[in-house]
């Protein structure tokens, strides 16, 4: 598999975490959205004109938490190459150590003061993650937006309809993140905590891997001129 289909995949992969989270934080810690912050700005708004008793503070804090998590990856990576690197690995696995605190933290306690914490924090670890995609770099597959993804899949569907315009990366971020939540909401039933844990180790596999494809691609890159001479 060549390194362009591996970060595909990868971001795919965090897609998925993306819709694992937002149902656990929708579900389980008071209708917060922890990776879609489209779907906090609504909330809070509507929360804040006191409709159908709707929370203010997390969604709040969520937003704010997630902006600063994807400024201070975003300045942490600022003089990095595009694509995988050692500072985007730090910042993805930084992300994955925070929605672990985060699954660690809810299996302890389940007061509404946790959940707040625990919702801003798995916040602050997306805002992260969607600075990491952004400079992979893979285009269409932002991880934690789908809305401008389906707009564009939707005028290409039709403006230009073949299985290649039907059938490609951006339907495969739309169904990442819709099986994502699936899977998330069916195992907010069985422990909350587990959704967390379970973002945690798939978010830590893709940085493994996309570490590891890295210093492949190192390797590769040193012991060209060698094999050429």
């Amino acid at each position: 598999m060549n390194p362009a289909s591996r970060h595909l995949g990868l971001m795919i992969a965090l897609t998925f975490v993306t819709g694992l989270v937002d149902a656990g934080g929708y579900l389980g810690l008071d209708r917060v959205f922890v990776g879609n912050m489209t779907g906090n700005v609504v909330i809070l708004g509507m929360g804040a004109a006191g409709a159908d008793g709707l929370p203010v503070l997390g969604p709040a804090l969520a937003l704010a938490t997630f902006i600063f998590g994807a400024g201070i990856a975003g300045l942490s990576m600022r003089s990095s190459p595009a694509g995988w690197s050692p500072r985007l690995s730090a910042v993805v696995v930084g992300s994955v150590l925070l929605v672990a605190a985060t699954a660690i933290l809810i299996g302890f306690a389940s007061s509404d003061d946790v959940k707040v914490v625990a919702a801003a924090m798995t916040a602050f670890a997306m805002g992260m993650q969607a600075a990491a995609a952004r400079k992979v770099g893979v285009a269409d597959v932002t991880t934690v937006v789908v809305t401008s993804t389906i707009t564009v899949w939707a005028v290409d569907m039709f403006a230009r309809p073949s299985r290649a315009t039907i059938l490609n990366r951006r339907i495969a971020a739309i169904v990442a993140i819709l099986l994502g939540a699936l899977v998330g909401a069916l195992l907010v039933e069985i422990a909350l905590w587990l959704v967390f844990a379970v973002a945690a180790v798939l978010g830590g596999v893709v940085a493994v891997v996309g570490h590891g494809t890295m210093l492949a691609e190192g390797r590769l890159a040193k012991s060209g001129p060698e094999a050429r001479s």
